[in-house]
C-alpha cells in the first residue's frame, strides 16, 4: 500500500518555490490532482488554512475532488518567524507554547470546516515542525494521525501515549533533497555549511531523473517486503523541476498499485477517537 501526500501553501507565505514559479502553487496542484484523477490514484493534501481564505476559488475543484483527503498544514506555516525563533530559543518549541498551538489548530479546523463541511482528522506540521505538546494538542482537538517526521524503516501507524497515531515519511522527501529552484549546488552548500542538515535518508539533494530513481526503487522494495510506503511529492516542485515529466514516471507505478488515504489506516490498527 502507498500513501501519497503532497503539502500546499498559501501564496503569501511567499516561499522560494513561489517566488521562482510562473504560475501559483495551488495551479500547480490543479494540474497534477488532474493527472492523479486520470490515473485513479487517492491523495492526501496537507494545506495551510491561509489557502482556504486567499485561492479557495482555485482551491475548491482540489478539495472536491473524489480521490482527495484533506489536512492541516498550520493555519500560516510559522509566518512570522521571529516569533517563532524567540519560542524555539525560550522554550524549546518552535511551534509555540501550547495556547499558541491550540489556536493554530482551531483556526485550521475552523476554516477548513467552513469551506469544505469536512472535519480535520489529519495533520502535518510545516517544515515538520514537532514541539513537545504536538501529540496532547492535535488528540484533543479530535485530530486521529499526525504525519511529521522521516523515518525511512518506519511502517505504518504508531501509537503515541496521548493517543494520537504518528505516521512518519519513509520514501525520500522532495523538496529538501532536490536541486531545483533557489535550492542551486552552490546554495545547498551553503545551507549545508549553515544548519548541517539531514534528514534520515542523508544531506544529499539530487537533480529529478536520479531522485525519481531513488523513489521509484524504495517503493518496489516497500511493496515487496509488505511495508506500507508514506512519502511526499510537492506538485509545484514536480512543475519547477522539469514540469511534471518525471512525476509521470511515477505515477505510472502508482497507478499498479494500490494507493490510500490516512484514515484508511484506522480501520485495520486502531480507532482512537470514538
Amino acid at each position: 500500500m502507498i500513501c501519497l501526500t503532497s503539502d500546499l501553501h498559501h501564496a503569501s507565505l511567499k516561499t522560494g518555490n513561489q517566488q521562482h514559479c510562473d504560475i501559483s502553487e495551488i495551479q500547480c496542484a490543479q494540474i497534477y490532482n488532474e493527472m492523479l484523477k486520470e490515473a485513479n490514484v487517492k491523495v492526501n493534501y496537507f494545506i495551510s488554512g491561509k489557502c482556504f481564505i486567499e485561492e479557495w476559488d482555485d482551491l475548491k475543484q482540489i478539495c472536491e475532488s473524489d480521490n482527495v483527503e484533506i489536512g492541516g498544514h498550520n493555519y500560516d506555516c510559522f509566518q512570522h518567524t521571529l516569533w517563532h525563533r524567540v519560542w524555539n530559543k525560550l522554550i524549546d518549541s518552535y511551534n509555540g507554547p501550547r495556547w499558541y498551538q491550540k489556536r493554530d489548530v482551531s483556526k485550521t479546523a475552523k476554516v477548513l470546516k467552513y469551506r469544505t463541511k469536512k472535519d480535520l482528522q489529519i495533520w502535518r506540521n510545516h517544515m515538520y515542525m514537532h514541539g513537545k505538546n504536538t501529540e496532547s494538542v492535535l488528540y484533543e482537538a479530535g485530530i486521529k494521525i499526525c504525519s511529521d517526521g522521516v523515518k525511512k524503516k518506519s511502517n505504518g501507524l504508531i501509537e503515541h501515549p496521548s493517543g494520537i497515531y504518528n505516521f512518519h515519511l519513509n520514501i525520500i522527501p522532495d523538496h529538501e533533497h532536490l536541486i531545483h529552484a533557489e535550492r542551486t549546488p552552490q546554495w545547498i552548500e551553503w545551507w549545508q555549511k549553515r544548519y548541517n542538515w539531514s534528514d534520515d535518508f542523508g544531506a544529499e539533494s539530487y537533480y529529478i531523473e536520479e531522485w525519481t530513481d531513488m523513489v521509484l526503487k524504495q517503493l518496489e522494495e516497500n511493496e515487496k517486503n509488505g511495508v506500507i510506503s508514506n512519502m511526499i511529492i510537492h506538485p509545484i516542485t514536480m512543475y519547477l523541476c522539469d514540469n511534471f515529466v518525471s512525476f509521470q514516471r511515477i505515477l505510472d507505478f502508482l497507478k499498479t498499485h494500490e494507493t490510500i488515504w490516512m484514515t484508511e489506516l484506522l480501520s485495520t490498527q486502531g480507532e482512537k477517537h470514538e
